[in-house]
């Protein structure tokens, strides 16, 4: 999923003028309290509505979602595979069947739209469409959905190398420059499909890839997840200035499975540490707020935070007191988002979470705001709210 430079440009700019800012000098974490509306939110009630909104406001051809609420038609295969997932999340919360035809033309929309095959040249589409595959899979049954999952995989994994020691390869044609998103949604889709059959060919791959994004592109001191390694004219550098919601999430995601499979406690204190961070990082957070990272590819990477974020908040085996502030967090985000954020009744979402959007919203930053909401339903329904 390609950054436009002005993008980067920007992105580079405003986290270089964070970077002086101490960790422990961070944004503080508001309370809650703050953002509490006088009667309970039914979020289940609200991602239905947010739901309906997306998908009558967004489709577009084949059973895909166009770029934006304008009706730009241009198809983007990467929203288009989270897109995929909130479906699933849809599914997964309500069991209403009206989401199943659409799942599935949606899977199969992908490949038509991107000239008949799903391979794509960057690995972290591929990956964000097999993780949702597989998910799609266990909600359904549909074998379909894992055989997409199965050949998604050993496309990428053809872009492991020995350079830097290990790693994959942001782009198929980009072999020296290695990025967290290539890496940290790999181990979790490895995990997933670990999960169907137990095939340890997996869960090594998993671990080997855990292993090299550990000593490779995580702050050691934060936890916070760099960009990218990369190596220009003989020189190879990390890109420490980029510090995105989303790797932060998928690497939290892959502590948390391998965890699960293993038992070993050193991946859960890793995702502990890497949330307790970015709770309180101006390099994430703006007043407690998951920050504002544009719209575009940016738009999107809020969501993915929030959904990995919501399953280590599930995992039982964390302590109390690290639930509880991280389950603040998402409710101040969620009802921030819920009373300043969305739109009514067009239930549109801004790339700020507490200020609602303007004339145009793109679909990634739609899709983040559902994901939001979707992790605020998984968690009362949990009673954690």
């Amino acid at each position: 999923m390609p950054l436009t430079i002005p993008k980067i440009l920007a992105a580079s700019l405003l986290l270089l003028l964070l970077a002086s800012c101490e960790l422990e000098e961070g944004v503080p974490l508001r309370a809650p309290s703050g953002a509490t509306p006088d009667a309970e939110i039914d979020w289940s009630a609200t991602a239905d509505s947010m739901q309906e909104a997306f998908y009558t406001t967004y489709l577009g051809a084949n059973g895909t979602f166009v770029q934006d609420n304008r009706g730009t038609a241009t198809f983007h295969y990467w929203p288009n595979a989270h897109a995929l997932h909130v479906l699933v999340d849809g599914y997964e919360r309500t069991g209403d069947p009206a989401y199943l035809p659409r799942m599935l033309e949606l899977l199969r929309g992908i490949r038509t739209m991107h000239g008949g095959s799903y391979s794509n040249v960057f690995n972290d589409d591929m990956l964000w469409l097999g993780n949702a595959s597989v998910r799609a899979y266990n909600a359904t049954g549909n074998e379909e959905y894992r055989e997409v999952a199965e050949f998604l995989w050993e496309d990428i994994i053809m872009s492991y190398s020995d350079i830097f020691g290990g790693g994959i390869s942001w782009k198929k044609d980009t072999p020296y420059s290695k990025n967290a998103v290539s890496n940290g949604p790999a181990i979790v889709l490895a995990m997933r499909l670990y999960a169907l059959d137990q095939d340890s060919t997996y869960l090594q791959w998993a671990r080997d890839l855990y292993e090299w994004q550990n000593a490779n592109l995580v702050d050691p001191a934060t936890g916070l997840v760099w960009d990218n390694i990369s190596e220009e004219n003989g020189t190879v550098s990390v890109q420490k200035d980029w510090v995105f919601t989303y790797n932060q999430g998928t690497w939290i995601g892959a502590g948390n499975w391998l965890y699960e499979a293993t038992g070993e406690e050193g991946y859960l204190n890793n995702s502990l540490r890497t949330a307790r961070s970015l709770m309180t990082s101006p390099k994430v957070t703006t007043d407690g707020i998951l920050r504002d990272e544009g719209q575009g590819d940016g738009g999107l990477f809020k969501g993915i935070l929030v959904r990995y974020l919501t399953e280590l908040i599930l995992q039982p085996d964390i302590n109390d007191s690290d639930r509880q502030k991280l389950v603040d967090f998402m409710q101040y985000n969620g009802e921030t988002f819920y009373q300043d954020g969305l739109l009514r009744p067009e239930m549109l979402a801004g790339p700020n979470w507490a200020r609602q959007p303007t004339d145009r919203t793109d679909l990634t930053t739609q899709l983040s705001g559902l994901m939001l909401v979707e992790a605020m339903a998984k968690l009362q329904a949990a009673d954690l709210l």
